[in-house]
């Protein structure tokens, strides 16, 4: 029997995440960054979630997902409602969930052609 590798048909994937990098592809990243399956955004600004603001999701938002994947790091932390709501008025989904946690979902959403947009916070070193 003859295998085949399939190639997924989106540019970037998650390898790995926890809370103080991630390998997108074959590249390990050490700052918070904003993955689209067609888009890396590095250098995103923004360690806490405690402490996002309505205006930090404005670059996720610009790439018009239906979903927003926000990796808090090793432990699961929600953003203030403020944060949720923003989502909610564009009618846009906000999962919050640990960056492996996140890491996963984004590949199987991505591989579904689903217009997903993740986030990851990553510690500032």
């Amino acid at each position: 029997m003859q295998l085949s590798h399939e190639l997924p048909d989106y540019a970037f994937a998650l390898r790995a995440a926890d809370g103080q990098t991630a390998r997108v592809n074959d590249r390990v990243l050490a700052t918070s960054f904003i993955l689209s399956p067609q888009q890396l955004v590095e250098d995103w600004p923004v360690h806490d979630s405690a402490a996002l603001a309505p205006d930090d999701l404005a670059p996720l938002l610009a790439l018009q997902p239906e979903v927003i994947l926000l990796g808090t790091g090793e432990r699961q932390v929600f953003p203030p409602a403020s944060v949720m709501a923003a989502c909610l008025r564009q009618g846009v989904g906000l999962e919050v969930m640990t960056n492996a946690a996140a890491a996963r979902t984004f590949n199987v959403l991505a591989g579904e052609s689903r217009k997903v947009v993740a986030g990851f916070l990553l510690a500032s070193a």
